[in-house]
């Protein structure tokens, strides 16, 4: 524990170059004592560490002075690719793994290259979730992430969509992904492999049963593949729009994804009055109406009748309400 201790001061003195023993006490979360006798045993050992006096002062090592101990161990190795990750690092439980990788990489850098990185750090973020909705909170996420480690089987209680709604499966994880905040298992289970929502996991219970992966797994095609029997499933049917200039106009501030798509994909020519037909593909005509309803009387739908039906019925519905 002390040795770790050792190694992260010297660490935080080489990429930050000067630190007060209370900046050290609190990055490293123990008493002012503590970090007073570390440092005094660092200078036992030979390294060449000293203070400055004075408000300005603090600890720093000797100009020029640069350590080679900056080995990953397999926790840090296996956080590096969360580093500027920090919301996933933490659903994870890899939070002080990634600081610290992050900390053994940066001290390995040149100073002229430790300070650009410090510039990336500070001028790009990555946030996951998308707009209108918080990240999905996922309780077995981390079990799941050390049974996709460790290639063990895991036994869960499952909600799916359709009945019946919760169901027991035994899955063999081979990756888990994270889309606009929500987290995915693709994972072998009987009948083949599937994906999965983390957070529609009920229970879990972890086993000692270890499976072997395919040869040639590769996640990121076969989550594509999953992505293309999405869509090509996803929409059932089609409806012809007739869609106001006013509503043309402001369609990229709505994030109308399917509108834009249908008019850039068919190439339609404003009317007269500057509105635009096109068709767009639907999932369904009860969920079709549910989206449609939104853009009021700025969107007409011209086919087919029976979603005419429904928005008309679920106009009435709401009028009635209020």
């Amino acid at each position: 524990m002390r040795s770790s201790r050792l190694l992260q001061i010297l660490l935080l003195l080489q990429t930050r170059r000067q630190l007060t023993a209370r900046e050290l006490a609190a990055e490293l979360e123990v008493s002012l004592r503590t970090i007073y006798r570390d440092v005094e045993a660092l200078a036992a050992a030979g390294v060449p560490v000293y203070a400055d006096q004075g408000r300005a002062g603090g600890y720093r090592l000797v100009d020029g002075y640069r350590t080679k101990l900056t080995g990953l161990n397999e926790g840090e190795a296996a956080a590096l690719f969360l580093v500027g990750m920090p919301g996933p690092a933490a659903a994870l439980g890899l939070t002080e793994q990634t600081s610290s990788a992050e900390l053994k990489l940066l001290a390995a850098l040149a100073p002229d290259q430790r300070d650009r990185a410090g510039r990336l750090k500070n001028r790009f973020h990555l946030d996951m979730p998308a707009w209108y909705r918080d990240a999905e909170e996922s309780p077995y996420l981390a079990a799941v992430a050390s049974a996709v480690m460790e290639d063990r089987r895991i036994k869960v209680l499952y909600r799916r969509w359709e009945a019946p709604r919760e169901v027991e499966r035994t899955l063999e994880p081979y990756g888990l992904v994270l889309k606009n905040g929500t987290w995915y298992v693709v994972a072998a289970a009987p009948g083949g492999a599937r994906t999965y929502r983390v957070s529609n996991i009920l229970q879990l219970a972890p086993t000692d049963e270890v499976f072997t992966r395919p040869d040639g797994f590769d996640l990121a095609q076969r989550w594509q593949e999953h992505l293309d029997r999405f869509e090509s499933e996803r929409f059932t049917g089609e409806a012809v729009v007739r869609i106001s200039a006013r509503l043309v106009a402001g369609l990229a501030d709505l994030s109308a994804t399917l509108l834009l798509k249908a008019i850039a994909d068919t190439g339609a020519e404003p009317a007269a009055d500057g509105s635009i037909t096109v068709a767009v593909p639907i999932e369904s005509i009860p969920n079709a109406a549910t989206g449609l309803i939104r853009y009021g009387n700025l969107l007409e739908v011209l086919e087919p009748p029976e979603l005419r039906a429904e928005l008309k019925q679920l106009a009435e519905s709401v009028a009635a309400l209020y």
